[in-house]
């Protein structure tokens, strides 16, 4: 990698993942200063709880726990591999993931946001309510798998079909942590701007990243520059 290369990634990728970071840690500051009302939506869920919404949210809220998303991320990185012939897409699905669990954590660490005060359908994790990371984690997986899927499809109706089953389960993600009492609602909304951010700074930075200019093309820009 060049000096030119880590330039660029420090201004297309670093960069604008610690700004992200940095709205983020505010969003949560401002969050915990102000009264939200939210409790009351966890309240209402929570008192309208039946039997076969437990058991569905309970499978919605496993498409992102961690273990899965840690190897369907890998294993998805080492098919992209082997269907493209190249690393960009895998570089991309990996940074997308990665960089929301990288902000997720270090938010946590600062912003110690208690969970709904009704009883969690999940055990709790150490970590601070907002934002969810499930959430994120299932924007930045399904709908990154969605964007490259759906580049590499021709067929209209199919790429249609990639991205309403990608969202809908970011959204079923959203909804079961939220359902189960393991989340505020503004926690799973920023999840999904978290998770979505990651996914747009990463396709910029690598999949949709310029090829740089062949010798005989700069000569030639040169030529047509010169006087």
């Amino acid at each position: 990698m060049t000096v030119t290369d880590l330039r660029y990634y420090a201004l297309s990728l670093v960069l604008p993942l610690a700004l992200m970071a940095g709205v983020t840690f505010a969003a949560g500051e401002l969050i915990l200063s102000v009264p939200t009302g939210e409790a009351a939506v966890s309240d209402m869920l929570a008192a309208g709880r039946t039997g076969p919404w437990n058991a569905a949210t309970d499978f919605g809220s496993s498409l992102s726990d961690t273990p899965y998303i840690v190897a369907l991320t890998a294993i998805s990185a080492l098919a992209f591999r082997w269907a493209f012939g190249r690393w960009r897409e895998s570089a991309f699905l990996v940074a997308a993931v990665w960089s929301q669990s990288l902000i997720f954590l270090a938010t946590t660490a600062v912003i110690d946001r208690t969970r709904p005060d009704v009883p969690h359908l999940d055990p709790a994790p150490p970590t601070s309510s907002f934002p969810s990371g499930h959430t994120s984690a299932a924007v930045a997986f399904y709908c990154g798998l969605a964007l490259v899927l759906s580049t590499r499809t021709r067929h209209p109706v199919l790429r249609v079909a990639v991205w309403v089953v990608s969202v809908g389960a970011a959204l079923a993600v959203a909804f079961s942590r939220l359902y189960r009492g393991m989340h505020f609602v503004s926690d799973t909304v920023w999840g999904l701007l978290l998770g979505t951010v990651c996914v747009l700074v990463a396709a910029r930075a690598i999949l949709y990243r310029p090829a740089p200019a062949t010798a005989n093309h700069r000569r030639a820009m040169d030529d047509l520059l010169t006087p």
